[in-house]
């Protein structure tokens, strides 16, 4: 029965993690990718202001859904640099549900849905 739940427990409220007020655009340089069900996320090296460097989790929409609008897991390559446009984590952490991703080469996906 515990297992029946599981997958109930993965999925989470936008609106319970991320702040709809909260907009951010990182560029970072693409670390690692995690492409599993119910959500994608692309850890991001991103150089802050004083020079330090900061990993952010970038969470995304599920992969079926990428796949269908065109977006694919080798478009995320390790060393590739990216921009980022989301909303932060309410907690504080360097989370961020994106919206939209663009990628070395210019061009641009939608990664995620507005802010709820």
């Amino acid at each position: 029965m515990l297992l029946a739940v599981a997958p109930v427990l993965a999925h989470h409220s936008f609106a319970a993690e991320y702040d709809p007020n909260g907009s951010i655009a990182l560029k970072g340089v693409v670390t690692k990718l995690e492409w599993p069900n119910p959500h994608i996320y692309c850890y991001i090296d991103v150089k802050e202001e004083n020079g330090n460097i900061v990993n952010w989790a970038v969470e995304g929409y599920p992969p079926n859904t990428l796949r269908r609008t065109g977006v694919t897991r080798e478009m995320f390559k390790p060393g590739d640099e990216i921009a980022v446009t989301g909303w932060k984590a309410r907690d504080g952490s360097k989370r961020v549900a994106s919206r939209e991703v663009t990628f070395a080469d210019g061009k641009k996906a939608f990664t995620g849905p507005p802010a709820q």
